[in-house]
């Protein structure tokens, strides 16, 4: 052959073998990625929960009579003593001695009740002196720096909490009192039943609120203590959320909540005020029996904010369990558990991205939550990590953007 065929020849050996090599040399891996950030972090336990009165009331009959029709209905406001029913007694000429004697007992029981609610009171009393004196304490050692501001915050939350209790105390104690009144009327009523002839005997509501459920509506003879409407303060609700034993642990009284999927704009602000200390089995959807317990929570937004809500709707709940400010934060997408063999089984690792390559880089994670992970070590602001990083993806490995 001429020189010059060989020269071709060659250069196309050349040209097939450099199409080969770029044909089958590997390709830059298409990957997803994220900023690391730094920024304010928190933790939650998600659950849902349900709207509830602090307090409800049943007006009963406190004797037997002919019923008045109710005119009342649900949703109603009504007053404190404000008549909400009328009974006409129905009264044998000679009253049998058990009657009265039941008379009798309903009073003694409403008195008990009277002392146990001044019982509270008092204990209520001493609860808020002696949240108002830890918090005294702590603001004198916050300010010499033995105590975290945390702790300060606590106090000063126990404080409103006792005062809230306070507050719940007396209107036990105004409720009960009316009670009595009820009771002694009724039982005047038996005594003397020549006093009260065929006069309506008024029912008065124990409180201002809203009726909640009338149970009996129609004119009709109704027996002692046959219920007959119930009553609540639409503005003293609560959330009760029924959370797993494990995360309730976390839920410390005072923790900050925020309740969203309420039905209105925004989130609400809340407190835990308290978690039962006994638990109850509930069996999930699954079929899987837990063990939860039920956190009571405080709504802490303004009234005008939430005043569509009513007794018994349902709210999401975030039960915030941890916040730090000025966290190493990157995607939770990003971090996954070291493979074996790379010496440190058991930590976390994640993939930057430097010049065009995957970098395995192990992390310290201090708390994630469902966007989120709290990097304390191992990454700084501003570098670029692989979220979703693919099975294929390796230290050292190129990679590309993938372009969305």
């Amino acid at each position: 052959m001429k020189k010059r065929t060989w020269i071709y020849w060659g250069g196309g050996a050349t040209v097939a073998v450099a199409l080969m090599a770029w044909a089958f040399a590997p390709r830059p891996i298409e990957v997803e990625v994220a900023k690391v950030t730094q920024g304010h972090f928190e933790t939650t336990i998600d659950e849902e929960g349900k709207t509830r009165l602090r307090e409800r009331y049943v007006v009963s009959a406190p004797l037997s009579g002919l019923l008045t029709r109710i005119t009342l209905r649900e949703g109603d406001a009504v007053d404190a003593n404000a008549v909400v029913a009328t009974l006409t007694p129905v009264l044998a000429p000679i009253v049998d001695e058990r009657t009265l004697r039941e008379q009798q007992v309903r009073v003694e029981i409403t008195q008990a009740q009277v002392q146990r609610a001044n019982a509270r009171v008092e204990g209520a009393k001493v609860a808020l002196q002696q949240a108002r004196n830890e918090v005294k304490r702590s603001e004198q050692l916050a300010g010499q720096g033995f105590v975290s501001p945390t702790k300060l915050d606590i106090d000063r939350l126990a404080v409103m909490a006792a005062q809230k209790e306070l507050e719940a105390a007396s209107q036990e104690r105004h409720i009960a009192g009316h009670e009595v009144e009820q009771a002694q009327a009724a039982l005047m009523a038996v005594r003397s039943p020549e006093r009260l002839g065929s006069r309506a005997f008024a029912l008065r509501s124990p409180t201002a609120g809203r009726v909640l459920r009338v149970v009996q509506s129609s004119e009709t003879a109704v027996a002692l203590g046959t219920p007959l409407l119930e009553l609540g303060d639409t503005k003293d609700l609560e959330v009760v959320a029924e959370l797993l034993t494990t995360d309730a642990l976390q839920a410390r009284p005072g923790s900050r909540v925020l309740i969203e999927r309420w039905g209105g704009p925004g989130l609400l602000e809340g407190r835990v005020r308290l978690v039962e200390p006994s638990a109850f089995t509930k069996v999930s959807a699954l079929g899987v029996e837990e063990q939860r317990v039920k956190v009571l929570i405080d709504i802490s937004s303004p009234p005008e904010q939430w005043q569509a809500l009513g007794d018994g709707f349902r709210v999401g709940v975030r039960i915030v369990t941890m916040t730090t400010e000025q966290a190493v934060r990157v995607p939770v997408s990003a971090v996954f558990p070291l493979p074996q063999g790379e010496g440190l089984q058991g930590g976390m690792a994640v993939f930057t991205v430097d010049g065009g390559r995957a970098r395995l880089t192990p992390v310290q994670v201090g708390a994630r939550n469902n966007q989120d992970a709290w990097v304390r070590k191992g990454l700084a602001s501003g570098e670029t990590v692989v979220i979703y990083p693919p099975t294929t993806v390796n230290d050292g490995a190129r990679v590309t953007v993938r372009k969305v």
